[in-house]
């Protein structure tokens, strides 16, 4: 026993870390990261909607499973069923929808651009939204700072254009996409009962994946297959990457003190994580000056935007 007495305060410590709000938010932006490479393969071989129900409809029955109790579920969700109806709606209807219609609709480039810009829609909505949650000139400066890390890395590798007026229009569903993001955020974090955000995040993924699968029904129709291998390893890791990531991120959200638009400009990790992974992944895919050189300038803003949050806690404690 005494043996181990040492290394028990570095356990804690340890212990610490991983259930800090950084820790998670960048494990679950990894997680988030590994969604594009997923999406890809599934889409080969199924519709959007049809395959994005079946995605979220799963990862609800794994939260399901997990939870372990139908009762308490079925309770909470009695208890809550307006909002977990209207978060359903916007988080995994809607903003799913506009997702996949506005990135069908334009180079894959732009649309990236786009959605890596979430951050600074988020902390206008925060901003108008939650009292606590000003935007200040450090955190406005960090995330516009990541915003040109995004842009170094997508116009550096890819040429941007606007063609047609399909392509407005699939520009139009991404900022409403974002939009539809930074609400969800909000009503999340507002989201201030007491009650288990996994069960949120697993009955609001249900019924968001039973709605997007009754609209592909009529749109899409039904493809039941057969599917070969890599279709189910997709569908199966998209899943279970929806159930943690959605269950940590509605946690983080309801944790107090967390703000909606610092905790979201970790999202500027999901390019930079997803850039990685091709790299390390995906045959003659490799690393350029381009991308090194914005994933630079969103360390850079998320380090800005890191100690500026710290010394605002410090500060709030001392004066508590």
């Amino acid at each position: 026993m005494l043996f181990f007495t040492p290394l028990q305060p570095h356990m804690g410590n340890a212990k610490n870390i991983i259930k800090s709000t950084t820790f998670l938010a960048i494990l679950t932006c990894w997680l988030w990261s590994t969604a594009f490479a997923g999406v890809k393969i599934g889409l080969q071989y199924n519709a959007p909607f049809q395959f994005g129900g079946l995605r979220f409809i799963l990862a609800a029955l794994m939260l399901f499973i997990y939870i372990g109790n139908p009762g308490k579920i079925i309770k909470a969700f009695l208890a809550d069923w307006k909002f977990i109806l209207l978060l359903s709606v916007v988080q995994f209807s809607a903003q799913y929808a506009f997702f996949y219609k506005g990135m069908n609709l334009v180079p894959g480039s732009l649309g990236a651009m786009i959605i890596g810009s979430s951050p600074i829609f988020i902390a206008v909505i925060a901003h108008f939204s939650i009292k606590t949650d000003r935007m200040e000139p450090v955190k406005m400066t960090s995330i516009f700072i990541g915003l040109i890390g995004i842009a170094i890395i997508t116009l550096g590798r890819t040429k941007v254009e606007i063609k047609n007026e399909l392509e407005l229009l699939g520009i139009g569903l991404l900022f409403a996409n974002n939009i539809l993001s930074g609400y969800s955020n909000v009503l999340v974090s507002k989201y201030q009962t007491g009650r288990s955000p996994m069960i949120l995040s697993s009955t609001s993924l249900f019924i968001g994946g039973l709605m997007l699968f009754a609209v592909a029904i009529p749109t899409e129709g039904i493809n039941w297959g057969p599917f070969p291998t890599d279709y189910y390893i997709s569908l199966f890791w998209l899943a279970f990457l929806s159930a943690a990531a959605f269950a940590i991120w509605y946690t983080l959200l309801q944790r107090p003190g967390v703000r909606v638009s610092v905790l979201n400009t970790w999202k500027f990790l999901i390019p930079v994580s997803g850039a990685a992974l091709s790299w390390l992944l995906i045959k003659g895919e490799k690393p350029d000056w381009v991308s090194i050189a914005g994933m630079a300038v969103i360390t850079l803003s998320l380090l800005m935007l890191n100690y500026a949050n710290r010394r605002l806690n410090v500060k709030t404690n001392t004066l508590l």
